[in-house]
Protein backbone atom coordinates (compact mmCIF):
# COMPACT_ATOMS: atom_id res chain seq x y z
CA UNK A 1 0.00 0.00 0.00
CA UNK A 2 0.82 3.47 -0.67
CA UNK A 3 -0.19 6.46 1.29
CA UNK A 4 -0.08 9.92 -0.63
CA UNK A 5 -0.11 12.66 1.62
CA UNK A 6 1.23 16.14 2.10
CA UNK A 7 5.14 17.03 2.18
CA UNK A 8 4.63 19.59 4.89
CA UNK A 9 2.90 17.35 7.03
CA UNK A 10 0.81 20.27 8.39
CA UNK A 11 -2.60 19.24 7.17
CA UNK A 12 -4.56 17.75 9.33
CA UNK A 13 -7.09 15.52 7.96
CA UNK A 14 -3.42 13.40 6.48
CA UNK A 15 -2.08 13.65 9.73
CA UNK A 16 -4.98 11.85 11.10
CA UNK A 17 -4.38 8.98 8.97
CA UNK A 18 -0.92 9.10 9.89
CA UNK A 19 -0.67 8.83 12.99
CA UNK A 20 -4.09 5.87 12.76
CA UNK A 21 -1.23 3.97 10.93
CA UNK A 22 0.92 4.96 13.90
CA UNK A 23 -1.47 3.91 16.71
CA UNK A 24 -1.66 0.55 14.36
CA UNK A 25 1.54 -0.54 14.29
CA UNK A 26 1.02 -0.48 10.71
CA UNK A 27 3.85 0.04 8.13
CA UNK A 28 2.38 2.63 4.85
CA UNK A 29 4.85 3.46 2.38
CA UNK A 30 4.32 7.66 1.76
CA UNK A 31 4.26 9.13 -1.20
CA UNK A 32 5.20 13.14 -0.05
CA UNK A 33 3.17 15.40 -2.53
CA UNK A 34 3.11 19.37 -2.55
CA UNK A 35 -0.21 20.59 -1.12
CA UNK A 36 -2.21 21.90 -4.22
CA UNK A 37 0.30 21.51 -6.85
CA UNK A 38 0.90 17.69 -7.13
CA UNK A 39 -2.46 16.30 -6.17
CA UNK A 40 -3.59 18.55 -9.03
CA UNK A 41 -2.19 17.06 -11.88
CA UNK A 42 -4.17 15.01 -14.36
CA UNK A 43 -2.13 11.86 -13.63
CA UNK A 44 -3.05 12.59 -9.52
CA UNK A 45 -6.89 12.96 -10.64
CA UNK A 46 -6.53 9.48 -12.01
CA UNK A 47 -6.51 8.24 -8.76
CA UNK A 48 -8.87 10.87 -6.90
CA UNK A 49 -10.61 12.67 -8.95
CA UNK A 50 -11.89 15.40 -6.32
CA UNK A 51 -7.88 16.10 -6.79
CA UNK A 52 -7.36 16.23 -2.80
CA UNK A 53 -5.13 14.45 -0.38
CA UNK A 54 -4.85 11.86 0.78
CA UNK A 55 -5.32 8.85 -0.98
CA UNK A 56 -4.60 5.65 0.21
CA UNK A 57 -3.33 2.93 -2.99
CA UNK A 58 -3.90 -0.53 -2.65
CA UNK A 59 -1.44 -3.10 -4.21
CA UNK A 60 -3.88 -3.90 -6.62
CA UNK A 61 -3.99 0.06 -8.19
CA UNK A 62 -7.56 0.75 -6.30
CA UNK A 63 -7.44 3.96 -4.41
CA UNK A 64 -9.43 5.08 -1.73
CA UNK A 65 -9.89 8.88 -0.89
CA UNK A 66 -10.89 10.80 2.50
CA UNK A 67 -9.37 10.17 5.65
CA UNK A 68 -11.98 8.32 7.65
CA UNK A 69 -12.97 6.34 4.82
CA UNK A 70 -9.21 4.99 4.74
CA UNK A 71 -9.27 4.40 8.44
CA UNK A 72 -12.62 2.51 8.20
CA UNK A 73 -10.73 0.38 5.29
CA UNK A 74 -7.53 0.06 7.70
CA UNK A 75 -9.85 -0.54 10.95
CA UNK A 76 -11.62 -3.93 9.20
CA UNK A 77 -8.31 -5.29 8.57
CA UNK A 78 -7.12 -4.65 11.30
CA UNK A 79 -9.17 -4.73 14.75
CA UNK A 80 -6.64 -4.54 16.75
CA UNK A 81 -6.11 -1.84 18.93
CA UNK A 82 -9.54 -0.47 18.02
CA UNK A 83 -9.49 3.14 16.89
CA UNK A 84 -13.49 3.31 15.75
CA UNK A 85 -15.24 1.13 18.95
CA UNK A 86 -15.48 -2.72 19.67
CA UNK A 87 -18.90 -2.47 20.73
CA UNK A 88 -22.23 -0.86 18.99
CA UNK A 89 -22.11 1.62 21.67
CA UNK A 90 -18.37 2.13 21.82
CA UNK A 91 -18.84 3.12 17.83
CA UNK A 92 -21.99 5.29 18.56
CA UNK A 93 -20.22 6.97 21.49
CA UNK A 94 -16.40 7.43 18.85
CA UNK A 95 -18.82 8.74 15.83
CA UNK A 96 -20.40 10.95 18.14
CA UNK A 97 -17.32 12.87 19.63
CA UNK A 98 -15.77 12.59 16.61
CA UNK A 99 -18.20 14.65 14.68
CA UNK A 100 -18.18 17.18 17.53
CA UNK A 101 -14.82 17.20 16.80
CA UNK A 102 -14.49 18.26 13.41
CA UNK A 103 -17.43 20.70 12.76
CA UNK A 104 -16.90 22.04 16.02
CA UNK A 105 -13.11 22.22 16.93
CA UNK A 106 -11.25 21.27 13.37
CA UNK A 107 -13.22 23.58 11.39
CA UNK A 108 -13.19 26.59 13.19
CA UNK A 109 -9.99 26.14 13.85
CA UNK A 110 -9.60 26.49 10.42
CA UNK A 111 -11.53 29.18 9.78
CA UNK A 112 -9.60 31.11 12.50
CA UNK A 113 -6.93 31.83 10.48
CA UNK A 114 -8.10 35.44 9.10
CA UNK A 115 -9.06 34.58 5.63
CA UNK A 116 -12.51 35.44 5.55
CA UNK A 117 -12.22 38.58 7.64
CA UNK A 118 -12.44 39.34 11.46
CA UNK A 119 -16.12 38.62 12.21
CA UNK A 120 -15.56 35.08 11.00
CA UNK A 121 -12.04 34.96 12.61
CA UNK A 122 -13.38 36.28 16.01
CA UNK A 123 -16.64 34.07 15.74
CA UNK A 124 -14.37 31.21 14.95
CA UNK A 125 -12.01 31.23 18.23
CA UNK A 126 -14.74 31.92 20.61
CA UNK A 127 -16.15 28.48 18.98
CA UNK A 128 -12.87 27.21 19.85
CA UNK A 129 -12.74 28.14 23.06
CA UNK A 130 -16.49 26.70 23.94
CA UNK A 131 -15.10 23.49 22.42
CA UNK A 132 -12.09 23.22 24.57
CA UNK A 133 -14.80 24.03 27.82
CA UNK A 134 -17.05 21.06 26.78
CA UNK A 135 -14.02 18.40 26.13
CA UNK A 136 -13.25 19.62 29.28
CA UNK A 137 -15.99 18.88 31.26
CA UNK A 138 -16.39 15.10 29.64
CA UNK A 139 -12.42 14.40 30.22
CA UNK A 140 -12.98 15.14 34.26
CA UNK A 141 -14.41 11.66 34.53
CA UNK A 142 -11.98 9.13 31.63
CA UNK A 143 -8.88 9.85 30.33
CA UNK A 144 -9.91 10.73 26.44
CA UNK A 145 -12.65 12.10 24.98
CA UNK A 146 -14.35 9.37 23.09
CA UNK A 147 -13.26 6.60 26.16
CA UNK A 148 -10.35 4.73 27.97
CA UNK A 149 -8.08 4.43 24.66
CA UNK A 150 -6.93 6.75 22.17
CA UNK A 151 -9.75 6.66 19.45
CA UNK A 152 -10.49 8.49 16.33
CA UNK A 153 -12.41 11.10 17.48
CA UNK A 154 -9.48 12.21 19.82
CA UNK A 155 -7.14 11.46 16.88
CA UNK A 156 -9.32 14.46 15.23
CA UNK A 157 -8.85 16.56 18.32
CA UNK A 158 -4.95 16.02 18.86
CA UNK A 159 -4.41 17.02 14.71
CA UNK A 160 -6.88 20.28 15.60
CA UNK A 161 -5.48 21.68 18.87
CA UNK A 162 -2.09 21.30 17.22
CA UNK A 163 -2.87 22.93 13.85
CA UNK A 164 -4.19 25.57 16.56
CA UNK A 165 -1.65 26.26 18.88
CA UNK A 166 1.67 26.29 16.37
CA UNK A 167 -0.39 28.10 13.79
CA UNK A 168 -3.26 30.06 15.09
CA UNK A 169 -1.38 31.30 18.27
CA UNK A 170 -4.56 30.34 20.31
CA UNK A 171 -3.86 29.87 23.45
CA UNK A 172 -5.46 26.94 25.36
CA UNK A 173 -6.97 28.73 28.47
CA UNK A 174 -5.47 27.41 32.27
CA UNK A 175 -8.72 27.00 33.78
CA UNK A 176 -9.42 23.83 31.24
CA UNK A 177 -7.04 21.95 33.08
CA UNK A 178 -8.43 18.31 32.15
CA UNK A 179 -8.14 19.45 28.46
CA UNK A 180 -4.47 20.39 29.67
CA UNK A 181 -3.90 17.11 30.84
CA UNK A 182 -5.07 15.68 28.23
CA UNK A 183 -2.95 17.65 25.75
CA UNK A 184 0.02 17.00 27.57
CA UNK A 185 -0.77 12.97 27.63
CA UNK A 186 -1.78 12.69 23.79
CA UNK A 187 2.16 14.60 22.89
CA UNK A 188 3.84 12.43 24.58
CA UNK A 189 2.38 9.38 22.13
CA UNK A 190 4.98 8.18 19.51
CA UNK A 191 2.20 8.71 17.22
CA UNK A 192 1.91 12.07 17.62
CA UNK A 193 5.71 12.89 18.30
CA UNK A 194 6.79 11.88 14.95
CA UNK A 195 5.10 14.91 13.24
CA UNK A 196 6.06 16.69 15.95
CA UNK A 197 9.59 15.93 14.97
CA UNK A 198 8.85 16.24 11.08
CA UNK A 199 7.22 19.83 11.61
CA UNK A 200 10.23 21.39 13.96
CA UNK A 201 11.25 23.46 11.25
CA UNK A 202 7.72 25.17 10.86
CA UNK A 203 7.40 28.45 13.05
CA UNK A 204 4.14 30.68 13.45
CA UNK A 205 4.83 33.85 12.15
CA UNK A 206 3.77 37.12 14.19
CA UNK A 207 0.29 37.71 14.19
CA UNK A 208 -1.87 39.69 16.27
CA UNK A 209 -5.28 38.09 17.50
CA UNK A 210 -8.31 39.49 14.92
CA UNK A 211 -5.59 39.85 12.15
CA UNK A 212 -7.00 39.12 8.67
CA UNK A 213 -3.42 37.87 7.81
CA UNK A 214 -4.27 34.99 4.87
CA UNK A 215 -0.98 33.44 5.28
CA UNK A 216 -1.88 30.56 6.62
CA UNK A 217 -4.56 29.20 4.52
CA UNK A 218 -4.91 29.20 0.88
CA UNK A 219 -8.12 31.15 -0.52
CA UNK A 220 -9.24 28.10 -2.09
CA UNK A 221 -10.83 27.65 1.57
CA UNK A 222 -12.97 30.55 1.42
CA UNK A 223 -15.89 29.44 -0.38
CA UNK A 224 -16.39 27.01 2.97
CA UNK A 225 -18.27 29.45 4.86
CA UNK A 226 -19.14 33.24 4.90
CA UNK A 227 -21.73 33.41 7.62
CA UNK A 228 -19.79 34.74 11.05
CA UNK A 229 -23.52 34.78 13.57
CA UNK A 230 -23.34 31.02 13.07
CA UNK A 231 -19.64 30.38 15.23
CA UNK A 232 -21.66 32.60 18.20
Amino acid sequence: MKLYSDASKRAPRPRRVRIFIAEKFLQVEVVSMDLYKDNRTPEFRKKNPMGTLLVLELDDGTCIAESMTIGRYLEALHREPCNLGASPLDVATIELWNRRSEFAFLMPIEFAGGFLGDDVTEGARRRVEKTMRLFDGELASRRFIAGDKFPVADITTKVAIDLDVRFKEIIIPDDVTNFRRWHEETDSRPSANAWLRAAARWRPHERSPGSTDSRAFPSSLAFWYRDPAAWR
